[in-house]
């Protein structure tokens, strides 16, 4: 049930609504969006019926969940979820881009690719430090002397961090570095490294498994959701077909079907999705055109010489024809949208 509060309530009765779940067995969470108090309680449907929890003060109404996505599904929210990563809002309308190399290969390699993304105005940079390869002789990431490199570029170039957690053992290291923590296509379905991220204090970008439906995807993100963390932002980057052109296949139509499901935002990685630097521009404005909150891409400043992924990394003037085009996509939309009375 989703359990709407009336404008203003007094903090007591939203504590009286909530003893009464919790003495029934019932776990709810708080939802307070600073113009909007509700709660999000899946199982009170088993204990209550929805005019008797209307009764209570400062009730104004009550929802019920009919989906199997008690937390993720648009009827756990009173509206789309925005997610606030370092005064960057994704989720809320605008186009979100996040940019960077695949992984942190030494200082001189991620401030110079930093500067050229902050140069772009884009303001959330993306590098891993512990990377999960295919192959385990491939290069695996800097590990922590790498979050402490992406630290020190947060701090020179003014950018949020996004990197990648890849298991429980080192999420607190992780965690006390990003600002946006990323759970990679591999471990979509690790259920430990899931609750621990719904324990997290920091906003969590989940990344779509190569061979997931959207049901398990969202399902993933239930496990999150669960344990309480709200800040969650969805991440297509391409399934496993019998494709042979490009590394997987962008379901740009999941984009909006997930929107049609869920209230947490959805963005597009162009970069795993193809593999092929020819193929990620076009697939980024199409992921833009298909209405989605935000594109990650990766961009590296030789990509020649990258340890990992440098065949999918954009070069630092296609990067910047990236931005260009992408915003231009968005723009037009938004025109679009506002002539025929629609908000996009």
């Amino acid at each position: 049930m989703l359990i709407l509060m009336e404008p203003a309530c007094p903090a007591e009765h939203v504590r009286a609504v909530l003893e009464l779940l919790e003495a029934s067995g019932i776990r709810a969470q708080l939802q307070d969006s600073g113009e909007s108090v509700s709660l999000i309680a899946p199982h009170a449907s088993k204990v209550f019926k929805a005019d008797r929890l209307e009764t209570l003060k400062g009730v104004r109404r009550v929802v019920p969940i009919t989906s199997p996505f008690k937390l993720a599904s648009l009827d756990a929210a009173a509206g789309r979820t925005v997610v606030e990563v370092r005064g960057v809002r994704i989720g809320g309308g605008e186009l979100v881009l996040v940019a960077g190399p695949c992984g942190v290969e030494s200082r001189e390699q991620l401030f110079t690719t930093a500067r050229y993304v902050a140069e772009a105005g884009v303001k959330l940079l993306r590098a891993g430090a512990f990377k999960p390869r295919t192959s385990p002789y491939s290069f695996q990431g800097l590990g922590e002397e790498g979050l402490r490199l992406l630290d020190e570029a947060r701090r020179e170039f003014d950018l949020g961090i996004v990197t990648e957690a890849t298991e429980v053992e080192t999420f607190d290291a992780v965690e006390a570095c990003a600002d946006l923590v990323q759970l990679g296509a591999r471990n979509m379905q690790n259920f430990a490294l899931l609750k621990r991220a719904g324990r997290s204090g920091k906003p969590v970008l989940l990344k779509r498994g190569p061979g997931a439906t959207l049901e398990e995807w969202l399902y993933a993100a239930e496990y999150i959701l669960g344990e309480g963390n709200r800040n969650v932002i969805l991440c297509e980057r391409g399934i496993r077909t019998w494709s042979a052109h490009a590394r997987n296949t962008l379901d740009i139509s999941v984009v909006p079907a997930a929107q049609g499901l869920t209230h947490l935002p959805v963005m597009v990685d162009p970069s795993h999705a193809t593999g092929r630097r020819d193929l990620v521009i076009p697939c980024a404005r199409a992921g833009v055109a298909a209405g989605a909150d935000g594109i990650l891409v990766e961009t590296h400043c030789q990509p020649e010489k990258a340890l990992s992924d440098g065949p999918q990394a954009l070069l630092p003037s296609d990067f910047i024809r990236l931005v260009d085009e992408c915003r231009r996509v968005h723009a037009a939309l938004q025109v679009q949208h506002a002539g025929a009375g629609l908000a996009f």
